[in-house]
C-alpha cells in the first residue's frame, strides 16, 4: 500500500484508481479510459458502489473533480457502466459542487441505502481542465485524448483560445492568454499546437489545431488561461425587451439552467441586476413570465439580502433539491444605469 496524504491514509491503489481526500477514494471502472465509468469508493479496507437515487450533474462534476479528471459531461444511472460487487456505500448523494471529494456531500450516511447494484452509479468526465493554478478556473491547460492527459502548446495560442477554454469550463470571461509555461511545466505528452480559435467554439478540440500530437514544443512552452469565475459570463437575462430584462437563467456545469421562483423577491432581482452590470431592480417577476426554460432549475428558495455580489452567494437549498418545474422559472426587470 501506497501511503499518501502526509502517510496519514493508507491506499490500496497501485497506478491510477482515483484520488484521497479525507477518509475515501475513489475510482471509476469499466469504462473505455479512467476518465469514465461506475462509481467506486474505498472505505474501511473495501471497495463499494454509489446509488443513483438523487445522483445528478453536480455529483458527477464533484467525482470527476476528485479524479482529476476535468468537467463532468455527463451523469449514469441504472448500472450503466455495470454491476458493481460489495457494499453499496452512499445513497442519496446531494453535493452542490463546491466540495473537494464526495464524502464531503450530503448523503445518507455510510452503508445506509434502500438500493440493489442495478442502480449503480457512474459519470462521464470531459475532455479539458486547469492545472496548477490558484483556483480552478486558472490554470495550465490541460486536454484528454484517447485516456490520455497532456498539456497544449503555446504557439498560436491567444485570447479567443482562452476564451473557449473559459466557456468549455464553465469559468465565466477569459481574463487572459498566458504562455511559457506560466502555470509551471507539465508533464507527458503535448496533444495541442497551432490552435487557432474563433472564439466562438464549444469545446477547444472543435478549433484548429495540427493534428493530435503534432507539434514542435517543449514544455517550457505550456500555454494556460485565466477565467473571470463567477461573472457575467455566468448569468442571463432571456426573452426580456432588452438585456437587463427577462427569465433568469445561470451557466453553472457546462449548461444552462434557471432558477425557481419560490422566496423569489425584489432582493433577489437586486443582485442579479448588480451581477449583470444592469442598474436598479425594478421587478421580480415569478410563474414563467418570460416563458418556460430548459434544463435544470439549479437555484431554489433564494434568499438575498440584496447586497450579494451574486446569486451564488445567496442563501438557498441544494443544486438540485427542489420541488419546482418550469412553469415556475424565475424573472427579473432592471432599470438601465
Amino acid at each position: 500500500w501506497a501511503l499518501l496524504n502526509s502517510g496519514l491514509v493508507a491506499s490500496p491503489c497501485r497506478g491510477t484508481c482515483g484520488d484521497i481526500l479525507g477518509k475515501a477514494i475513489i475510482r471509476l471502472v469499466s469504462g473505455t479510459d479512467t476518465c469514465q465509468g461506475r462509481v467506486e469508493i474505498f472505505y474501511r479496507g473495501n471497495w463499494g458502489t454509489v446509488c443513483d437515487d438523487d445522483w445528478g450533474l453536480s455529483d458527477a462534476s464533484v467525482v470527476c473533480k476528485q479524479v482529476g479528471c476535468g468537467q463532468a459531461l455527463d451523469y449514469k444511472s441504472n448500472a450503466y457502466f455495470g454491476y458493481g460487487t460489495g457494499r453499496i456505500l452512499l445513497d442519496n448523494v446531494n453535493c452542490d459542487g463546491s466540495e473537494p471529494f464526495l464524502s464531503a456531500c450530503y448523503s445518507l450516511g455510510w452503508g445506509i441505502h434502500n438500493c440493489g447494484h442495478h442502480e449503480d452509479a457512474g459519470v462521464i468526465c470531459g475532455g479539458v481542465r486547469l492545472a496548477n493554478g490558484n483556483g480552478t478556473c486558472r490554470g495550465r491547460v490541460e486536454v484528454r485524448h484517447h485516456g490520455t492527459w497532456g498539456t497544449v502548446c503555446d504557439d498560436d495560442w491567444d485570447f479567443p483560445d482562452a476564451q473557449v477554454v473559459c466557456r468549455q469550463l464553465g469559468c465565466g470571461a477569459a481574463l487572459a492568454a498566458t504562455v511559457l509555461g506560466s502555470f509551471g511545466y507539465g508533464s507527458g505528452p503535448i496533444l495541442l499546437d497551432n490552435v487557432g480559435c474563433s472564439g466562438g467554439e464549444a469545446r477547444l478540440a472543435d478549433c484548429f489545431h495540427l493534428g493530435w500530437g503534432q507539434h514542435n514544443c517543449g514544455h517550457h512552452e505550456d500555454a494556460g488561461v485565466i477565467c473571470r469565475g463567477e461573472s457575467r459570463r455566468s448569468l442571463r437575462l432571456v426573452n426580456g425587451s432588452h438585456r437587463c430584462e427577462g427569465r433568469v437563467e445561470m451557466f453553472y456545469l457546462s449548461q444552462w439552467g434557471t432558477v425557481c421562483d419560490d422566496a423569489w423577491d425584489l432582493r433577489d432581482a437586486k443582485v442579479v441586476c448588480r451581477q449583470l452590470g444592469c442598474g436598479h431592480a425594478m421587478a421580480a417577476w415569478g410563474e414563467a413570465r418570460y416563458g418556460q426554460g430548459t434544463g435544470y432549475i439549479f437555484l431554489d428558495n433564494l434568499k438575498c439580502k440584496g447586497h450579494e455580489p451574486s446569486l451564488l452567494r445567496c442563501s438557498h437549498i441544494r443544486w438540485d433539491v427542489h420541488n419546482c418545474d418550469h412553469s415556475e422559472d424565475a424573472g427579473a426587470v432592471c432599470g438601465f444605469l
